[in-house]
């Protein structure tokens, strides 16, 4: 797919990643961009049109489908890290977590889908995570969401070859964006994400791995969990 003439829709726009794709899609000749943020105030891009959505809203989902019908290419980019664990954590968080990255997600494949499909097909980004391989204690009900969101992809694509709409699925480990201000471990660029997430879209793959470690830790997933997680056998 070109990026240049397209015209895209970045959820998340106003800050980390988001922000960075808008930015790339404008560099790589976007013919129109959609910036939306839950505050519109908070879109700080010039020369593109701002979108107030909340993707966990079906009606401001449904409001965003609607404005944008122009749109052929849908960056999936918004999330939510509540630092929830699964057994001990907040219910309402960990809920929070699959309404966003799940069912907010998915609800936008839903409104937008027709849409890519009236504008010839298209592409759909699905920003997901190497932990939608594994799980790490203190982000347990992040992980879970992102590897729902990692099949949700996988089904989705099947589900929209036909009107030719290309899905592809984004991995990275950790990015330096507000969400990770507290994780001390090596982190990218976020500019990093969305340039090779783009470049991926161009060259029509299914799956972005932007790093080492998300390749890593997919090359892991043939091997025995003990050794990866270095748990003692039962």
């Amino acid at each position: 797919m070109d990026i240049a003439g397209s015209t895209a829709l970045v959820t998340g726009a106003n800050r980390g990643i988001g922000r960075e794709f808008v930015l790339e899609l404008q560099r790589r000749g976007a013919a129109k961009v959609y910036a939306t943020a839950r505050d519109p105030r908070s879109v700080d891009v010039p020369g593109v049109e701002v979108l107030a959505l909340d993707i966990t809203d079906p009606a401001s989902v449904a409001a965003a489908a609607g404005a944008a019908v122009d749109v052929t290419l849908l960056v999936n980019n918004a999330g939510i890290s509540t630092g929830a664990n699964l057994v001990s954590g907040d219910e309402d968080r960990v809920r929070l977590e699959m309404e966003t990255h799940f069912f907010g997600t998915l609800s936008m494949v839903r409104a937008f889908a027709p849409v890519l499909a009236r504008n010839g097909g298209g592409a759909i980004v699905n920003v997901l995570s190497a932990l939608s391989w594994f799980s790490y204690d203190g982000a347990n009900a992040y992980a879970a969401a992102k590897a729902a969101a990692w099949s949700l992809t996988n089904g989705v694509r099947l589900e929209l070859a036909a009107q030719g709409t290309l899905v592809t699925g984004v991995h990275l480990g950790s990015a330096d964006t507000d969400m990770t201000r507290d994780y001390d471990g090596p982190k990218i660029h976020p500019a990093d994400a969305a340039r090779a997430a783009l470049d991926g879209v161009r060259a029509g793959r299914f799956e972005v791995l932007v790093d080492e470690w998300s390749r890593g830790v997919k090359a892991s997933l043939a091997g025995d969990p003990a050794e990866f997680y270095r748990l003692p056998a039962a």
